[in-house]
């Protein structure tokens, strides 16, 4: 599961840029990490990735980069909770494979480490879903955490797995202290394991509406390369409700395996650094970072280098565009930041788009913006091409920095090298691809009275975007 919005890792992650795709605790990102652990060809089918529009390519290019492939990736149309997502995954699984497959269903923004107590609950989960039960895993509870909602040990089953109690949503401090001095309630991970069969059948019986909006919606889907699009209209029509609410807290089915996996929904940046390699000082930094004086805090700088001095328990989070510097106990709140950013027209870009964003042939950064131009650099991978497009209202230079260059202009093809520049006047039918072995690393000044993304007229194109 790889859609959802966001927030609460702003200013790194923006409505079209969230925390799964972010690199937070390596070089891996947490939707690559989260492949990794289901790459065994022995045990697992290739990943079947469920997100939404925005994060296509996102998804397609991370997949790539680690040399995984994928079953498909299921684009929803519009929101509607892991309900409907999880609904249309399971047809889709079925339909392919059997009513028989297990589903892992795994929310690809968790930080998890795959050591024996991870293995030892995927394989009583396996067991107790063998036998027909809904099982979710519970994370043995560190502290009295808010952000997390809670399950409540029921009765013990065959296998290491236990009957679900009752789910408890995001407590207060208070109360989740005290579900935690019984000895007898976990966090609830969001992970399950299930057959395709018995999911249907559950949500058949307890959420029907879900059921027949989303199989009319993956019956009239429509195939766009490596993208599954649901029917927009059928999928709209589910109602938008959780996976738990929609079944598990109501099904007699429900098991939950308790473990002591080594995991974080990383939900804010006090999260981040409480699994982040500390220094001396309890500080955890990344990127161009200098820190004197400080203790306990979160640094991380994405271009500008950034300086901390005299500081104990922040987070000082730096993106291209924006700079986050706020009480690391007081992370959980960096959604209503967000949200005044959002309901204000000056700041609303920063949490929405992020200044790189990728395309299934590369991407570009935003690198300056003024009055009538802006600077971007573009980076096309070996063998990819942009489409045949024109501008109505831009003319744009490009500068080639790194690798080789092929440039359409008209009837007329270039090959640009290293240094090598050329001019596509305003109105022109250009294209710009890669024909070399290594990435291509253009700057591109772009000039006139509108440069808005939706000023494209595409003519060609190899992925389907005319």
């Amino acid at each position: 599961m790889a859609g959802g919005k966001g927030t609460r890792l702003w200013p790194l992650s923006r409505a079209t840029a969230a925390k799964q795709f972010l690199a937070l605790t390596g070089e891996e990102t947490l939707f690559q990490s989260t492949l990794a652990r289901v790459a065994d060809k022995t045990v697992y089918e290739a990943p079947l990735v469920v997100t939404n529009e925005d994060f296509r390519f996102l998804v397609a290019e991370q997949a790539r980069a680690r040399d995984i492939a994928l079953s498909g990736i299921v684009l929803e149309p519009v929101a509607r909770n892991t309900a409907p997502a999880l609904a249309a995954a399971a047809r889709i699984v079925a339909d392919r494979f059997g009513e028989d497959t297990m589903l892992f269903v795994l929310p690809s923004d968790h930080a998890i480490t795959m050591d024996d107590n991870y293995q030892a609950a995927t394989s009583a989960a396996l067991r107790a879903a063998a036998k027909g039960e809904l099982v979710t895993f519970g994370i043995t509870p560190l502290e009295p955490a808010t952000g997390y909602g809670y399950i409540e040990l029921g009765g013990q089953l065959e296998n290491g797995a236990y009957a679900v109690g009752r789910f408890v949503e995001k407590p207060n401090a208070e109360t989740a202290q005290a579900l935690i001095d019984t000895g007898n309630y976990y966090w609830n991970s969001g992970m399950f394991l299930f057959s395709a069969a018995a999911i249907i059948a559950e949500l058949e019986l307890y959420s029907p509406d879900v059921v027949t909006a989303v199989d009319r919606a993956v019956a009239e889907a429509t195939l766009d390369a490596d993208f599954i699009r649901l029917d927009r209209d059928a999928f709209a029509q589910a109602p938008s409700i959780s996976i738990d609410y929609g079944v598990m807290e109501k099904t007699a089915n429900a098991a939950v395996v308790p473990s002591a996996i080594q995991w974080s929904d990383l939900g804010s940046w006090d999260a981040v650094w409480k699994i982040g390699e500390v220094d001396g000082d309890g500080n955890v930094v990344h990127g161009n970072v200098t820190v004197r004086d400080t203790t306990n805090s979160l640094v991380i700088s994405r271009n500008a280098h950034m300086a901390v001095q005299g500081m104990d328990g922040v987070a000082v989070i730096a993106s291209e565009d924006a700079v986050l510097i706020g009480r690391l106990d007081n992370a959980q709140d960096v959604g209503n930041l967000v949200k005044l950013l959002a309901a204000d027209r000056k700041t609303a870009s920063l949490t929405e788009t992020h200044p790189t964003s990728l395309r299934p042939w590369g991407g570009y950064t935003s690198i300056l913006n003024g009055d009538r131009f802006q600077v971007k650099r573009l980076f096309v991978h070996p063998a990819k091409k942009l489409s045949l497009q024109k501008h109505h209202h831009r003319a744009e230079h490009w500068i080639c920095v790194k690798g080789t260059a092929e440039v359409t202009i008209g009837d007329q093809v270039t090959i640009l090298h290293e240094n090598q520049s050329v001019y596509i006047p305003q109105g022109a039918v250009h294209r710009l691809g890669n024909p070399g072995k290594i990435l291509l690393e253009m700057i591109e000044i772009q000039t006139g009275s509108y440069l808005g993304e939706d000023d494209i007229v595409r003519l060609v194109d190899e992925f389907g975007r005319t």
